[in-house]
């Protein structure tokens, strides 16, 4: 490798290269631009000085989920390498174009988080998810990835985990989260590519897009410092912050059928029953043309801000049978 400013410049990524005992920062190299110029990773990386487990930190592979990157610059800023056992490997920016676009998607126009195992043939999104599952979450032996809700939605601080496996359902309730979401990673998600290497995974929605909030920020913070001691690569106590939690065996999306001006009515978090209001649509003139009722008994995880909505818009994100669990 070589200097580039301050941080050396990887030709791949070697967690075992790293000095005992250390946390080191560095570029990792992932594609090139338009006139040649290499698109680069920040990575932290933070190795024990015994040997353990490798933690994996992800966020922002949507650009405009920023929640995620102050989580993963505390928790190094924080941790003592020499008290470490194993490695915590942190990457506070997976889509780098688009975080500098200040827009979800990669710099072509698709969803990274759709895409995944990617082509290492393909276009230019097919080849940069390629590239981060084959030369960064390969290294990891667990996963957390962070989010947050996209542009004109808002989220409560919720988990999706598969919540079938007891290593994905611990890691879950470790967090403290308001709404965990029973999710089987077989979709085409940087998480369904965790699974599909047999590494757990979980995804924290941190919740809203654009903006730091300094509350759930530091929730996460705790409930990733709850995983390295359980995992036994800190010495600490598991601290649980809430009593219960609720946890939902599904959920689903509600869309519009119409369009216009629409106004979401429940709180997050709220529950609702068959039959309670969800939503109200109104002309451009004021006139309601529209109302959407619950047909279930439900908890809104997540629900649109964005009041003017064309036919086929979210509405609100609706967790299913929703049953208070214990955390402890």
């Amino acid at each position: 490798m070589y200097q580039s400013a301050t941080y050396a410049v990887l030709s791949e990524l070697d967690p075992g290269q790293v000095p005992a005992g250390t946390i080191q920062k560095y570029w990792l190299p992932m594609i090139t631009d338009g006139v040649g110029a290499p698109v680069r990773l920040p990575v932290l990386i933070a190795r024990g000085k015994k040997e353990g487990p490798v933690l994996g930190l992800t966020a922002a592979i949507h650009g405009n989920e920023l929640n995620g990157i102050p989580v993963i610059q505390r928790l190094f800023a924080a941790l003592d390498a020499s008290e470490l056992s194993g490695t915590v490997i942190g990457v506070p920016v997976m889509n780098i174009p688009g975080l500098m676009l200040e827009q979800r998607k990669f710099n072509d126009g698709v969803d990274l988080n759709r895409i995944a195992p990617g082509d290492p043939d393909g276009n230019l999104s097919q080849v940069y998810i390629y590239r981060l599952i084959e030369r960064v979450l390969r290294h990891f032996d667990y996963l957390i990835d962070l989010h947050t809700a996209s542009a004109g939605r808002i989220n409560s601080w919720y988990i999706r985990a598969d919540m079938s496996q007891p290593e994905t359902a611990r890691m879950a309730m470790l967090q403290n989260p308001e709404i965990i979401l029973h999710n089987l990673p077989n979709d085409r998600t940087f998480r369904g590519a965790a699974a599909n290497l047999g590494i757990p995974a979980i995804t924290l929605e941190l919740r809203d897009p654009h903006v730091f909030q300094h509350d759930v920020i530091k929730d996460a913070l705790l409930g990733v410092r709850n995983v390295l001691h359980d995992l036994g690569m800190l010495k600490g106590q598991v601290e649980h912050t809430v009593d219960t939690t609720v946890v939902c065996p599904k959920s689903n999306w509600w869309y519009t059928d119409e369009g216009g001006i629409l106004t979401v009515i429940p709180k997050l978090g709220q529950l609702v029953a068959p039959g309670d209001t969800l939503a109200e649509v109104r002309s451009v003139f004021g006139t309601l043309t529209k109302t959407y009722r619950s047909d279930k008994v439900g908890v809104i995880i997540g629900k649109s801000v964005s009041p003017i909505n064309p036919t086929g818009s979210r509405i609100v994100h609706l967790g299913h049978n929703p049953k208070i669990v214990s955390t402890s």
